[in-house]
């Protein structure tokens, strides 16, 4: 795996040495982490698969020139059998470690060179999984452009945004995933447009994977997501509800699941589905999977200090906020609801 990290909360608790999040299995495996600009993420994991698939494509001449020579049978086979694999995942890598096993065989001199470059290349004989994270400011703004361009690249890559709704690694400035009504700087007296839908623009498209995910309130619904979104062979774009502590949670960091399960189970935050294989099935690829929401948003939100402090400096303006923050959240269910209900 190979994740491209744009500067932001994820890079602090992913890349801060001498801990980090990602660990190697037991064959001694694990992903190949790096950070990147906060702007240009999309492009950089981008680069990372371009990048790979050069040598992949490398790689596979050198095979086929192989497997047309007099070589040793066993090594001959597995490099068939790895050659029909290649773009699966998992069969590349089983084939591909039993070339492994192989790559000390004898084989004519006209075809060394390309055992060579097997040998140096071993690690590209398994198909790499790209993903491609970071937070709401770098996806819903700063970095979006990019994001778009390789959204609509129809690259096999995997998109994952912490949407915390804020900048905050930064200093906590709004950005266009921050609801109306929510106090951040630059937004005092708390903001007065409605969040960007990032999600469903990305559907427009028709050939990304998308989704909508809040593990504190379904972690089945998350597996499942993140299951689909790598076995899809194509743009994937997973938006993911993370509290963070600039919302100011009463109770602290410690409740962030229950907040997350909360936010669903309050209309705040919807749990959905957009997987475009579902329509060559002949079936919607709009799935909504939240339940009917209570739409209690104005008691969820004052849960938060990012709302109560609108409600204690300016009362009535956050009454007003409050309303149209409602009755949005409202209109989305509601047009995600028709989405899901539409036939094929």
């Amino acid at each position: 795996m190979l994740i491209a990290n744009a500067t932001g909360c994820s890079s602090i608790w992913g890349g801060t040495a001498p801990n980090t999040v990602f660990c190697k299995n037991d064959e001694g495996n694990g992903p190949a982490w790096a950070n990147s600009l906060f702007e240009d993420n999309a492009e950089y994991g981008y680069g990372m698969k371009v990048g790979s698939d050069v040598v992949r494509a490398t790689l596979r001449g050198k095979v086929e020139k192989l497997v047309d020579a007099d070589i040793d049978a066993d090594l001959k086979e597995a490099l068939n059998n790895w050659l029909e694999n290649f773009d699966d995942g998992e069969e590349s890598k089983k084939y591909g470690d039993e070339i492994k096993e192989l790559l000390d065989t004898e084989v004519p001199s006209e075809v060394s060179d390309e055992l060579e470059y097997v040998k140096e290349n071993s690690d590209f004989l398994t198909q790499k999984s790209v993903w491609i994270v970071g937070g709401d400011g770098w996806a819903y703004d700063i970095g979006y452009g990019g994001l778009d361009h390789v959204l609509a690249s129809r690259e096999n890559v995997n998109v994952l945004v912490f949407d915390t709704e804020v900048y905050s690694n930064t200093g906590g400035q709004a950005s266009k995933a921050t609801p109306t009504g929510s106090v951040a700087k630059f937004a005092a007296s708390g903001k007065k447009t409605k969040k960007k839908d990032l999600g469903l623009m990305a559907t427009n498209y028709g050939y990304v994977y998308v989704a909508q995910v809040s593990l504190g309130s379904n972690d089945n619904h998350y597996m499942k997501v993140l299951k689909e979104a790598e076995a899809y062979d194509g743009p994937s774009l997973i938006i993911a509800y993370a509290p963070c502590i600039a919302h100011g949670i009463k109770g602290g960091m410690g409740r962030s699941l229950i907040r997350e399960d909360e936010a669903v189970k309050s209309g705040y935050w919807h749990l959905w589905r957009f997987n475009p294989e579902l329509k060559d099935e002949g079936k919607n690829p709009f799935v909504l999977d939240s339940k009917e929401p209570t739409f209690d948003i104005k008691g969820f939100l004052k849960g938060e200090r990012r709302y109560t402090t609108l409600t204690n400096q300016f009362p009535e303006e956050a009454d007003r906020l409050f309303e149209l923050a409602q009755e949005e959240l409202k209109d989305r269910y509601k047009g995600y609801k028709r989405l899901a209900d539409m036939e094929y």
